[in-house]
């Protein structure tokens, strides 16, 4: 009788691995599918006329010459704030300590980040200059997906 028992448990046991195995390869595959473009624009709670600047013209440049990347979910935007609990891991991984702006390249899953911030604070002011320069490094990235 105690053999059955033992024989029960193992094979509920494998076929329960079995099952959550398959769940997490069809998980793989769906990460290794996405290509796609997140543009992250990172800010502390307290924010300067600059910082401000940097994610209107973030969004200006994304509604005028990437709506329909956006409305299809090839490219997304996320504004995040640091200082915030719930985006402590986010922001360590893009080591974002305070303003920053990222475009984090998805290409079959993986993952290459650009950090824009040095750009993002010199062009920051002049919304031209700056969309410009931000629809070029986009336009870039979309072509390596």
């Amino acid at each position: 009788m105690n053999t059955i028992k033992i024989f029960t448990l193992v094979a509920i046991s494998f076929v329960l691995a079995s099952c959550n195995g398959q769940d997490k390869s069809k998980d793989n595959a769906l990460k290794t599918s996405v290509s796609k473009i997140e543009v992250l624009d990172f800010h502390s709670t307290n924010r300067c006329m600059t910082c401000n600047a940097i994610e209107a013209s973030t969004k200006y440049t994304l509604d005028i010459y990437f709506a329909d990347e956006v409305k299809k979910g090839k490219i997304t935007f996320q504004v995040i704030n640091v200082d915030k609990k719930e985006n402590e891991a986010l922001a360590e991984k893009f080591e974002a300590s305070g303003t920053s702006l990222f475009l984090n390249v998805i290409k079959n899953g993986k993952e290459t980040k650009l950090d824009l911030t040095e750009f993002a604070f010199m062009k920051g002011n002049d919304q031209d200059a700056f969309s410009k320069e931000l629809k070029s490094k986009i336009d870039g990235a979309l072509k390596t997906l």
